[in-house]
């Protein structure tokens, strides 16, 4: 499924619809999935080499490279390319993995999809706003859901919470 078939999905079942600028600012950013939907020049822009190689071109980041997996500050966990909320630091647990995991993802803020790039299906799950891609999820977590979030640190943007 390409990404403007993803995004197509979303906003058919009301997760990706377009919003005015005026309604979107006034919207509570973790609800928020207004669609960003760049050509790949932008997009190249806007990123990094490495953050555009895996929110747009869906690669993975090397474990333990990233300044996230070891971040233990409140505050909550957005996407790189769009700034959405993702995820909140009081669902950050350490997987052993090497990435920044997560047991819940916030409202609105990812959609999923099945990868088989391994053979084996894997749920791979994407920004709801831009598309990007974030990581895959498991079903071996920690309570309260079972789920394992496995984020690319790259494709994520910390921010603390105010003190």
């Amino acid at each position: 499924m390409t990404r403007r078939q993803v995004m197509n999905l979303l906003s058919a079942i009301g997760l990706g619809s377009a919003v005015s600028p005026q309604a979107a600012a006034a919207a509570p950013a973790a609800t928020r999935t207004d669609v960003i939907d760049l050509p790949a020049a932008d997009w190249r822009r806007r990123l990094t080499p490495q953050q555009y190689a895996v929110l747009r071109d869906e690669g993975t980041e090397r474990p333990f490279s990233s300044a996230l997996h070891g971040e233990k500050r409140g505050g909550s966990y957005h996407c790189a390319g769009s700034d959405l909320p993702l995820f909140s630091s009081a669902a950050k647990f350490d997987s052993g993995t090497g990435w920044p995991s997560f047991h819940t993802a916030l409202p609105g803020g990812v959609a999923t999809r099945t990868d088989y790039k391994l053979i084996l299906p894997r749920t791979e799950y994407h920004c709801a706003r831009c598309g990007g891609h974030q990581g895959h999820v498991f079903n071996d977590g920690p309570r309260p859901t079972g789920r394992r979030y496995g984020n690319n640190g790259v494709a994520l943007r910390f921010v603390a919470e105010a003190a």
